[in-house]
Order: structure tokens, then sequence, then C-alpha cells
């Protein structure tokens, strides 16, 4: 018996991207590959600065990447496969009615005025919204926007629907609503489309929504793993083969990889080449102590800690990283640890935590070490902030290398390490302890 190949739609090959899409500049993604096939919703699942979006933007034909190949295959007729997108923001016309909102992508294709009327009635009533064809953004809620959105992008008969973090802009029970009318239509086939890939945060909301989850690596953005999801919709978050599934997605997002025997030592620190989550004090010591309490005791499932703190990866993960970076946790099978020094941490007072914070910042984030050797240097025991930034943007962007200034500055101030003066743009020994 022959099975069947599932058909392509897109297919990806060693594909790259670099920042302001200048080759050799800092790489977004690197060497990326995928297929979205005929009849299945692929997930595109990572951390902020994964280039998630940007490769999703790269299939709609918004960027261009800097290298690599992306092949549209035509459909058993021989038709050519056409993309839509549907943006976290809405990105909707304000001065235009629903309905015109969702006719602009057929005007932009000649298509003649009673076709795109009855297109697009037939669109809105589809997606829940007969009735406001008249109303105008401003007079729906977050959820119907998003509709409208949606409505604009199905009206136009793409091959492959496109959904960047379609629900992360509304809140928990009107995405809910959202997301499940959505698998309604994709089930019964009402969507006339024939794929569809969607990026999110929301590991959960992958595991809900998803045939297949393609996890990316960051700085830059890879395809670090592939998750298939071979549960019946629809799906119950509480089954434990959903549990375990989110478990693992939760364990290979913070897996670190493994350090190469030349690079292996028993002290790891932070280059100046990586950038640096945006992460205050008070939020690390704030999950600590987290972790620390009942009913956690020093070992937290990353998944319950989202639940408890209701934290999105994007704002999750940055915490987990640092505090790891700073060995105050460990990450083991999905579960955060607090180490020896994590647990001190917890129970210290004031100025124990800062001279605790102030040996793990010299000893692990190798730029604030570099930041005081250089004011120690100085016989003025002064630097610009600008010194550091350039040499922050020989290896990121400089939005990156602005975050991780800023986050360095926080970490050295609080730590006493060194000062800084906002008004100047400086550092100095003016306040170190």
């Amino acid at each position: 018996m022959t099975i069947a190949r599932p058909k392509p739609v897109v297919t990806i090959e060693r594909l790259s991207h670099s920042y302001g899409g200048v080759e050799g500049g800092p790489p977004i993604l690197d060497n990326v590959a995928l297929t979205v096939n005929e009849g299945e919703v692929v997930g595109l699942l990572g951390r902020s600065g994964s280039g998630k979006s940007t490769l999703l933007r790269s299939i709609a034909g918004l960027v261009s990447p800097t290298e690599g190949e992306l092949t549209f295959v035509p459909d058993d007729a021989g038709n050519p496969r056409s993309v839509a997108m549907v943006f976290q923001s809405f990105a909707l016309m304000p001065w235009l009615t629903v309905q015109q909102n969702v006719e602009l992508g057929l005007e932009a294709q000649r298509v003649p005025a009673d076709e795109r009327r009855r297109r697009a009635l037939a669109a809105i009533d589809l997606i829940g919204l007969d009735g406001f064809e008249n109303a105008f953004p401003k007079e729906l809620s977050g959820g119907m926007r998003q509709r409208v959105g949606l409505a604009r992008a199905l009206v136009v008969e793409p091959s492959l629907l496109l959904m960047d973090e379609p629900f992360s802009a509304l809140d928990v029970l009107t995405a809910e609503t959202l997301r499940t009318d959505l698998l309604d239509l994709w089930d019964e086939d009402k969507l006339g489309i024939s794929s569809i890939l969607i990026v999110t945060h929301n590991i959960e909301e992958a595991v809900l929504m998803c045939d297949r989850i393609l996890v990316l690596s960051s700085n830059p953005g890879r395809i670090a793993a592939e998750f298939r999801v071979d549960l019946p919709q629809p799906r119950d978050r509480l089954d434990p083969t959903f549990r375990e599934l989110v478990e693992q997605i939760y364990a290979r997002m913070t897996q670190r990889p493994a350090p190469s025997p030349a690079s292996a030592s028993p002290t790891m620190e932070h280059g100046i080449d990586r950038p640096l989550p945006d992460v205050s004090v008070n939020t690390l010591a704030g999950l600590i102590e987290e972790v620390e309490g009942a009913p956690f005791l020093g070992r937290a499932p990353l998944s319950t800690l989202a639940d408890t703190l209701q934290l999105e990866i994007d704002d999750l993960f940055p915490i987990v990283e640092s505090l790891q970076l700073l060995q105050f946790i460990d990450v083991v099978d999905g579960d955060a640890v607090l180490t020896k020094r994590g647990h001190a941490f917890a129970q210290e007072d004031v100025d124990q935590r800062k001279a605790n914070f102030r040996r793990t910042l010299e000893t692990h984030v190798r730029l604030a070490r570099h930041i005081r050797t250089v004011l120690d240097e100085r016989p003025t025991h002064q630097a610009p902030a600008r010194r550091f930034r350039d040499e922050l943007e020989d290896h990121m962007s400089p939005d990156f290398a602005d975050v991780t200034l800023k986050a360095v500055t926080e970490w050295g101030r609080y730590a006493e390490l060194f000062a800084y003066d906002d008004d100047e743009d400086r550092f100095s020994l003016d306040d170190p302890a």
C-alpha cells in the first residue's frame, strides 16, 4: 500500500536574514528550513529575538531575506498559491467601515464592486460580525476588530493564512472565544484555505491549535526542535497528554546548548557579544521568592509558574534566563530549581542581597566587570555610556545594545558596582561601595 505524501504549500531552504537586510549585519534568522503542507496548522514558537515574526513576514513577501530560497508549490490543478496575513495590532483603517476594511484586499486586486460586496458580506457573516457591516473600528471591541482582520484576510481566498500573534492583544476570555471559533471553522472546512502558519509566544495556545510546532532558538533564530501534536480536536488543557507535551516544550525551550570542549569551564559567564534581557532586580527577586516559598519550596515547574504569575513565555523566559545567568536558579527538565546561592538570596537582608548580587555579577557578567575595569583604570573614574554602547553594536543591533546596556546599568547600580548619571549618560565610581 502506497501512503500519499503530504502536498507542500510552501518550502523554505537555507533562509537567513540580517538586521537591516544587509549581508554581514547582525543575524536575525540563520539557515532556516521548513515546509508547510496542505491541511495542517503549523505553529512557530520562540522567545523574543528568535525572528519568528521576521520569518512570517518573509513568507508574506513583506521583507526580503538576505539569503535562501522560498518556494510556493502550485496545487494539483497547477494554480499558484497565495497568502494573506492577520496582524497582532488589527491594522484596520479607522476611517473605513467594517465592510470597507474587508474589501480592501479585493479592491487592490481590482475585483468589481458587486463581487467585492458579495464576498465581503459572506466573510463578515462567516466570522460572526453580521450586523456590523457599517460600523467603524472605534465602535468595536478588540475581539471584534480582530475578527474584521480575519475576514479581510479570508476574503481574498488565500492558500496559506499567516497569523502573527493574532490573540496576544486580546483579553484571556476574548482570545479563547476567537481561538475556538477559528478552530471550529477550520475543522468544518469553512475557511477555504489550505494551511495556517501561526506565530505565537504562548505554549498552551500552540498545543491547542497546531498539528505541528516548530521551536526557534534565539539570536539568531534557527529551527531548534519540532513537536507533532497527535491529539484530537477539541483539545482539553487538563488532559495529562496535553500537559506532558506542554512540559516537554517548556523543557526544550529552556534547554541550554552544551558548551564546546574548548569553551567549557567550571564558571560560565555572559560575554559582551550576547544581549541581556531587560529585567529589573525587583522582578528577579520576586521570582526567587516565589520559587522559595510554598507550595514550590525551591522547585517550580515553569508551566505552573507561568499560570500562577499569569506570564507569557516572552515575560517569563527573560526572567528565568537572567536568574540562570546569575546562578540563582538552574532549569532541570522544565523546572526552575533554586541553587544554593538562590536559597541564600531569598533569606538574606537588603545589604546581604546586594553583596551576593555583586559577587555573581562580577563573576558571571563580563560586561559589568568590563565597565568596572574601565572605570578603575581611568584617572577620572568616569566613562561615557556611548563607549560601551558602541562596543555592543559591533555584535548586535542598536536596539539590543540599548536593552543590554540598560539591564547591566540597573544591575550594576543595585550591586553598587558603579554609578550612572542619566542626564550625562555617563558611568562613574562616584557612589560605589
